[in-house]
């Protein structure tokens, strides 16, 4: 699975909340393209989850469905290493030592964290401020040459990128930089009830994301009620973010240009986009939640993923930490 010749990339998903459209689109159907040209990790970041507070029995589920989605989606874990991010020690040990080496600064800086702890008030868990560090840490252990990376997740790589190189010029050369992987032709999920908004599972109205798990009539209903506007014409621009969205979730699916989207509606109204959405979205996401529910009824194959996972993951990134811990001084 782990060619030397080959780049490491890195990337990993909450199991807080359900799997959305923009999770599929921006980021599980991205890694399809990478298996074959990458040494791929893709890992289930349930430690990230705990920044907030999750309900044990349903966070033991969500993760398991998170696996079954990347496995229905079709990523091969004889291809890629799929494994879950508390399974392997070494995330949280290098994660402390880390902290030792980033400042407060920096972390009150991250946007995120502002955004979150409005959101919380005065008790604002420390996890909160700190789990930015974790994320480097994933990164780091790996040897990691990319990340793919959206808008919201560029600061954090920056402060992985940062961390890095400081530890490199106090101890040696550690960690690789990583840099970001820009996903061509990716377009960005916004919100189908405030299209400035990104798309997020922890959205307060259900309308405003659609689930990857979402039923038919889900669909359906999600997609009528998105906003658009009154202007009634089809086309791709800032003046208009509902359509814009609507046709960016749609040559997602297609892999056509908004020109040809454009072109294709010219003199067609917002209800025939919005039909036409409604089915292909069904058609994409319909075999993948058989899929899925297949996987979770098998939990012995899931529990066979999860572990070799677990090994291999464990092995690549015990070599950085223990190089990490001699150059620090531990016996």
């Amino acid at each position: 699975m782990n060619n030397q010749n080959m780049k490491t990339i890195f990337s990993g998903i909450q199991p807080s909340g359900d799997l959305t459209i923009g999770n599929y689109f921006g980021a599980i159907k991205n890694w399809l393209k990478l298996k074959d040209e990458y040494n791929c990790f893709f890992c289930i970041v349930d430690l990230h989850a705990i920044t907030v507070k999750q309900e044990p029995k349903k966070l033991r589920e969500k993760i398991l469905e998170v696996l079954a989605i990347y496995l229905a989606c079709g990523i091969d874990p004889n291809k890629s290493n799929l494994f879950i991010q508390s399974h392997v020690s070494t995330h949280a040990e290098l994660s402390w030592i880390l902290n030792c080496y980033t400042y407060m600064g920096e972390l009150s800086r991250m946007t995120q964290y502002k955004e979150k702890s409005l959101k919380v008030g005065e008790s604002i868990p420390v996890g909160l401020f700190t789990y930015p560090i974790l994320m480097a840490s994933d990164i780091l252990l790996y040897n990691t040459d990319l990340v793919p990376v959206g808008s919201d997740q560029k600061q954090h790589l920056e402060l992985a990128r940062d961390i890095a190189e400081r530890f490199n010029s106090l101890y040696s050369e550690t960690f690789k930089i990583p840099e970001p992987y820009i996903v061509q032709n990716s377009s960005r999920i916004m919100s189908l009830q405030n299209p400035l908004k990104k798309m997020s599972k922890s959205d307060e109205n259900e309308n405003s994301y659609l689930k990857i798990m979402d039923d038919e009539n889900s669909i359906k209903r999600k997609i009528s009620r998105s906003i658009t506007d009154s202007m009634g014409v089809i086309s791709y621009n800032d003046d208009q973010p509902g359509i814009k969205n609507l046709i960016n979730i749609l040559i997602s699916i297609t892999g056509e240009t908004p020109k040809e989207v454009e072109e294709r509606f010219e003199g067609k109204g917002y209800g025939e986009l919005k039909k036409e959405l409604t089915s292909l979205l069904i058609d994409e996401l319909s075999p993948i939640q058989k899929q899925v529910n297949e996987f979770m009824k098998n939990k012995d194959y899931l529990e066979e993923v999860y572990t070799k996972g677990k090994e291999t993951a464990y092995i690549v990134s015990n070599k950085i930490l223990r190089k990490v811990k001699r150059k620090i001084g531990f016996i």
